[in-house]
């Protein structure tokens, strides 16, 4: 597959991440503003994060011990913006279709991170 997709954009796991980035923004302007420094500001942090370690994975599939890093670190990002998630669902914030929707994209992405990372070799860049 590293052979195949270029631009670490052409993932499916990073176009993933990005469609629920730009839900949660969304979703999260409704949220009350003495959570403007709180939760909305974590839950779109640890969702433009997972993105970002991706990106980052991909540049560092040449060493696939720190491809490997990279995608754990997109995982544990994943983990975190669905705590956020739950918490705005269970503080109101969110419906449970909205909960429901945005919980299932990251259990689809943390899938992918996963296999990604049980056979790095499928990804990385072997050197010639």
């Amino acid at each position: 597959m590293a052979d195949t997709i270029r631009p670490f954009r052409d993932l499916r796991v990073y176009q993933s991440g990005m469609t629920a980035i730009l839900e949660i923004f969304q979703r999260s302007k409704r949220f009350p503003n003495e959570e403007k420094y709180a939760l909305t500001d974590q839950i779109r942090r640890s969702s433009r994060s997972v993105c970002a370690n991706i990106a980052e994975a991909w540049r560092k599939r040449r060493y696939p011990l720190a491809f490997v890093a990279k995608l754990s670190d997109a995982e544990a990002e994943a983990a975190e913006s669905q705590v956020g998630l739950e918490v705005a669902h269970k503080s109101g914030y969110l419906s449970p279709e909205e909960f429901d929707d945005l919980d299932s994209q990251y259990e689809n992405i943390l899938g992918m991170l996963v296999k990604m990372a049980a056979d790095p070799s499928k990804w990385t860049i072997e050197p010639k």
